[in-house]
């Protein structure tokens, strides 16, 4: 197994390690933000660290595999649907947001199944998909920082530093969702002319 693979289950294994810290009572803080949040968040950027590398040994070793081609987008959607669940349990993040996340990657992955079968090609990341990686990546390491909930910066009770970084982790949120939104929608052009047939 060569290394952009052995990065890709890293990243994977990493995920339940995350999920677990909540249950380890670790009630320190540090700066008024729980120890517990600041770990799970340096693991989350850690697996989002190996999310870049894997795909960039690969391409520049020439080590791209069909395990890698299917287990690496699966790790990602992995990670970020995890970590969006917590927020949602932490009551740090509403649930529509990940329920559209989640949504998209299943209609995607619903489209990359028709089209191996078909001998289609399947579409490679838009604009759109990009903006909505690098955000949602932003949006969710900040977002386990801030010790509000989505969208309490318009309440006006936040002030200085809580303010500005809440509004920046709803504001990244937002702009996710309009990505993933629209990115989905380039990924189902591409089902519509597939499938009319």
């Amino acid at each position: 197994m060569n290394l952009p693979n052995k990065l890709t289950i890293f990243r994977i294994i990493l995920v339940p390690i995350m999920v677990i810290i909540p249950f380890l009572g670790l009630d320190e803080r540090v700066a008024g933000i729980p120890i517990s949040w600041i770990i799970i968040d340096i693991i989350f950027i850690i697996a989002s660290i190996t999310d870049k590398l894997d795909g960039y040994l690969a391409r520049k070793n020439n080590q791209i595999t069909v395990f890698g081609k299917f287990l690496d987008p699966l790790a990602d959607k992995i990670l970020v649907l995890s970590a969006m669940i917590m927020l949602v349990e932490m009551s740090k993040l509403p649930a529509w947001i990940p329920i559209i996340v989640l949504a998209r990657e299943f209609m995607v992955s619903g489209y990359r199944l028709v089209a191996v079968e078909k001998g289609g090609t399947v579409i490679s990341a838009s604009k759109w998909g990009k903006l909505k990686t690098v955000t949602q990546m932003i949006a969710i390491i900040l977002a386990f920082l801030d010790l509000n909930s989505f969208g309490d910066c318009f309440t006006g009770v936040l002030q200085g530093g809580d303010l500005i970084l809440n509004l920046v982790v709803t504001i990244m949120m937002i702009i996710q969702v309009i990505a993933t939104i629209f990115s989905g929608y380039d990924y189902m052009k591409g089902a519509k002319k597939l499938m009319k047939d």
